[in-house]
């Protein structure tokens, strides 16, 4: 067993463009949102729709404005410039063609398809490989979207105890939080800009520095001003670990979303607070009673999965069960609003 790193392979430069121009100070008040004229929000797609006129509907006009109207970090008095917002938004379509992010659904497709099938339709064993990876990180139901919190956000569940003691693939695990943060946000309701993530840290397989420089980058690039809070529980000695080599790379903004509670029944009493249907949303492995586990158990098939809807692949997750159930809840939510 090796042991934990004591910090992460990043040069200066990677720290210093990861932190950027976000990076607070201590005691910084950051103001609310300021307006953003329709003027503003025209020229901001049009510029991207020049660079980028394939991703351009993967970004809503609320998220748009979402961004535009954050405080600039060297004068929080005043909005961030339009360049600054047409430059951000900009690295986070460059990041997702890079990434591969952009081909993440289709990979996805394609893990339920047996390998006869795939090669029938002229696909390649390494693309077959890609999928087969992908959907073995999905099927230890490790991460998953289930409900909302109070004010409509999707709610990102990782069961830390789930994940493999080794990372054997880093690319795929990044593609996994990138095909669960990208149909989060695809469940979002109108208006509605980022998610919540809740984590139960029992037992985390020790940190794998590779994996963690890639995570760190996409919530960075690839998903700003996506992360309302992330709150885990409970912070046991690796957990504790990771915290110390990611905390000091992230901009100020994203450090300050971090809740993280020592136990679980501090946990239990924040997602009272936190979740839509308050205390009955809380899931039993945080001491509530919904069984999270019925839909994402441990190991195989989940109790009430739609089988059929697997297909003939690898894939043994329940994404089409996922679907058709935060659908459910994002319609009794907006019904109540």
């Amino acid at each position: 067993m090796s042991n934990p790193p004591d910090k992460l392979p990043m040069s200066d430069e990677e720290i210093a463009a990861l932190k950027g121009s976000e990076s607070f100070d201590e005691g910084d008040v950051l103001p609310g949102g300021f307006p953003v004229s329709t003027e503003e929000l025209t020229i901001v797609k049009a510029e991207l729709a020049t660079s980028y006129p394939e991703q351009l509907n993967y970004l809503t006009d609320a998220y748009i404005l979402s961004v535009a109207s954050k405080p600039y970090s060297k004068d929080t008095s005043v909005r961030r410039p339009l360049e600054y917002t047409i430059q951000k938004l900009e690295n986070l379509l460059k990041w997702r063609e890079e990434s591969g992010a952009v081909e993440v659904f289709g990979i996805l497709e394609l893990s339920r398809k047996s390998v006869s099938q795939a090669r029938k339709e002229g696909c390649s064993d390494a693309e077959y490989d890609k999928a087969v990876k992908l959907a073995n990180t999905l099927n230890t139901n490790s991460v998953y979207v289930h409900g909302y919190d109070v004010e409509g956000r999707p709610v990102i569940w990782l069961r830390c105890n789930r994940k493999p003691w080794m990372i054997p693939d880093v690319a795929a695990e990044v593609s996994l939080y990138i095909l669960v943060s990208d149909f989060a946000i695809a469940m979002m309701p109108e208006g509605v800009t980022d998610f919540v993530v809740v984590s139960d840290s029992s037992s985390p397989p020790p940190p794998s520095p590779s994996f963690l420089v890639s995570t760190l980058k996409g919530v960075v690039k690839g998903y700003p001003d996506r992360l309302k809070m992330l709150h885990s529980a409970p912070m046991g000695s690796i957990m504790t670990t990771v915290m110390n080599l990611l905390v000091p790379l992230m901009p100020g903004t994203l450090g300050s979303k971090l809740h993280l509670m020592q136990e679980k029944t501090e946990m239990c009493a924040a997602l009272a607070e936190v979740l839509a249907g308050g205390v009955e949303d809380i899931p039993t492995f945080f001491g509530g009673g919904c069984d999270h586990d019925r839909f994402y158990p441990q190991e195989g098939i989940g109790r009430e999965q739609d089988v059929e809807a697997l297909g003939d692949g690898v894939l043994m997750f329940d994404f089409a069960g996922m679907r058709d159930r935060q659908l459910a809840m994002k319609e009794a939510f907006e019904e109540k609003k």
